[in-house]
């Protein structure tokens, strides 16, 4: 019987490669790099040598350092092209989460998922602010999280259906219900 081993975090992507920070969105690797950094030990300052994966942030250039030996609890691969349409966009068809009564608790909700690194998190994210956006109105404060969540799951669908940002956008608006206030009557 044949053991399956666990790929060297060393080796898990390679430069071009297309993987998702939590906290950014997609990005490419750019390359891997060694770095000297200052560390103390016992109070005393000593040089340790670390590698890491240097990344761009698709959506704003950002360079973002990700040490090789956390890249697990930091990055992850871009979703499948065939998870797009499978798991990302019947998200906006289910039926959407709402704050209710305790508001601080539904914003402590969503700012999780935002972070959480999860495609399927963020895409209810999308779903439930762009609910509460057309039915109720939404907080400035929400308002720049839908933005920021519609920017971050846009950014993963273009590099998993390999098309440009705006072509994602729109695939999102396709799939987003397009509802009525409801007036009452």
């Amino acid at each position: 019987m044949a053991t399956k081993t666990k790929k060297n975090p060393k080796d898990k992507y390679k430069p071009n490669q297309f993987v998702v920070h939590p906290h950014h969105g997609a990005a490419r690797v750019l390359r891997k790099v060694n770095k000297n950094v200052e560390i103390f030990v016992d109070g005393e300052p000593k040089s340790k040598r670390i590698q890491y994966f240097e990344i761009e942030v698709l959506m704003d250039g950002l360079t973002v350092m990700v040490p090789v030996e956390a890249v697990d609890e930091v990055i992850r691969p871009v979703i499948s092209k065939s998870a797009v349409s499978r798991k990302v966009f019947p998200i906006f068809k289910e039926k959407p989460e709402e704050a209710g009564t305790n508001w601080s608790r539904w914003y402590k909700v969503l700012t999780e998922k935002m972070t959480s690194g999860d495609v399927i998190q963020v895409a209810e994210v999308v779903r439930d602010l762009s609910h509460a956006q057309i039915n109720k109105g939404i907080s400035p404060a929400l308002k720049r999280m839908l933005a920021k969540a519609r920017m971050t799951l846009a950014s993963e669908i273009a590099c998993a259906l390999e098309i440009d940002e705006e072509a994602a956008v729109e695939k999102i608006n396709q799939y987003l219900p397009e509802e009525e206030p409801d007036d009452g009557l």
